[in-house]
């Protein structure tokens, strides 16, 4: 009887297992989505500090009976840049927003706000990324959703441009509104 040897073996052996894996991953039920421990808990604190030469969130606003956008951004992010327009907008039409720019100098997004608008109605700094940890951001752009009481109602990861934020984020915030 002639020996197999395990070289023989191991690479269909792999190969196996990168199968499994792949269709493992194909069907989960939702590869786009991001899951967050924050959903439905109390959103957690803002820094403390300001961007210079702009508005400190409110101490209260999470719990002023108004739905609040909490987005993570960096003047360095090009979709951060992408969405900046559809923030502009929803500024425009009365939706509360506050800015926590992470992972930035002041100076930049200072500069970034300056010239291209400021959507935000106070703008937390956190230079190193510490409150973001708290949040469960894993890169800019993130946009919570937070309602009236102060409980995180839905996290969208990414920039709020393109079909997935008409199909996801929208419905979420429009929901969040009614209430």
């Amino acid at each position: 009887m002639p020996k197999i040897s395990p070289l023989m073996i191991a690479p269909p052996l792999i190969f196996a297992a990168f199968v499994a894996l792949a269709a493992f991953g194909m069907f989960r039920p939702d590869p786009e989505g991001l899951p967050s421990t924050l959903v439905g808990q109390t959103a957690p604190a803002l820094p403390d500090k300001a961007l210079d030469g702009f508005a400190v969130p409110a101490t209260d606003a999470f719990n002023n009976g108004e739905v609040t956008l909490v987005n993570f951004w960096a003047s360095w992010c090009p979709p951060c840049r992408a969405e900046h327009p559809t923030l502009l907008q929803m500024d425009a039409d009365g939706i509360a927003i506050i800015g926590v720019n992470f992972k930035d100098t002041a100076r930049a997004a200072s500069s970034y706000l300056t010239d291209d608008g400021n959507p935000f109605r106070g703008v937390a700094f956190d230079p190193q990324g510490r409150t973001a940890i708290d949040w469960g951001v894993t890169a800019p752009p993130e946009t919570f959703i937070i309602d009236g009481n102060g409980t995180v109602r839905f996290r969208f990861a990414g920039p709020l441009v393109g079909s997935d934020y008409e199909q996801r984020f929208l419905p979420a915030l429009r929901d969040a509104l009614a209430q």
